[in-house]
């Protein structure tokens, strides 16, 4: 079984552990396929009242490895990754548990914008936020220009993604990217808390409210992203 993202149990909270630290925790098709098994199992664990994401090293995820970033797919291969990314990430909509993200680092593209689709985001003091893509010659492509819309308005997505404005903890927090910054040594602690406060509380009662708060969001990003793979895959045609 892939090591590379692990996932473990202690009660009611669950703890997702991105494990390839000597890259950064950037995430191949090995590691995709097990994080999307991980979320449809968590799917099925009704004892789970809260997730915890976090990462090994010195960053959360920087994102695809980039050997893999501008690979031309025929039209075929490329409609069944794009459909496999969405349908894998967009789980985590249907989790009745919240999930927290802690990150430390870099946040970078795909990576970044899966930690944007989850609930609360707690970053460290040298966490880095960036969406390189068009660098690449691709665009992002999982829901994260939509959420960053929602949250940060017009402005903040475009600068970051035309022009690859790196963010750093500070302005995370200012634009309300992530909910809180805490010392390094502090952050595990710090979400453990956070994670034990959610667990502690009526299951039922977060379940409901977190589906009030995704009914505010959801509909606009799933849209976005309903886009994203319909450009994302006109790109990958004009290059093969």
């Amino acid at each position: 079984m892939e090591q590379r993202v692990r996932l473990e149990i202690d009660g009611p909270v669950a703890t997702i552990t991105n494990d390839n630290a000597a890259k950064h925790n950037a995430f191949d098709d090995a590691m995709d396929l097990r994080l999307f098994e991980i979320l449809a199992e968590l799917k099925d664990s009704p004892d789970v009242r809260v997730v915890v994401w976090r990462g090994e090293g010195r960053s959360w995820s920087s994102g695809r490895d980039v050997s893999a970033i501008g690979v031309p797919y025929t039209p075929e291969e490329h409609a069944a990754l794009m459909r496999r990314g969405h349908d894998g990430i967009q789980q985590l909509w249907d989790l009745e548990a919240p999930v927290i993200v802690a990150i430390q680092g870099w946040a970078i593209g795909g990576s970044f914008q899966r930690a944007l689709m989850c609930d609360i985001r707690v970053a460290a003091e040298d966490a880095r936020f960036m969406l390189p893509e068009l660098g690449h010659g691709v665009i992002p492509d999982t829901g994260g220009m939509g959420v960053l819309a929602q949250m940060c308005g017009h402005g903040l997505v475009s600068d970051m993604v035309l022009t690859g404005r790196r963010l750093d903890a500070g302005e995370a927090l200012r634009f309300g990217i992530v909910s809180r910054v805490v010392p390094n040594e502090e952050l595990d602690a710090t979400v453990h808390e956070m994670a034990e406060q959610v667990a502690a509380a009526d299951p039922r009662a977060v379940a409901l409210a977190r589906r009030v708060i995704g009914n505010l969001v959801r509909p606009g990003i799933a849209s976005s992203m309903a886009d994203e793979r319909t450009f994302q895959t006109r790109l990958n045609q004009e290059r093969t």
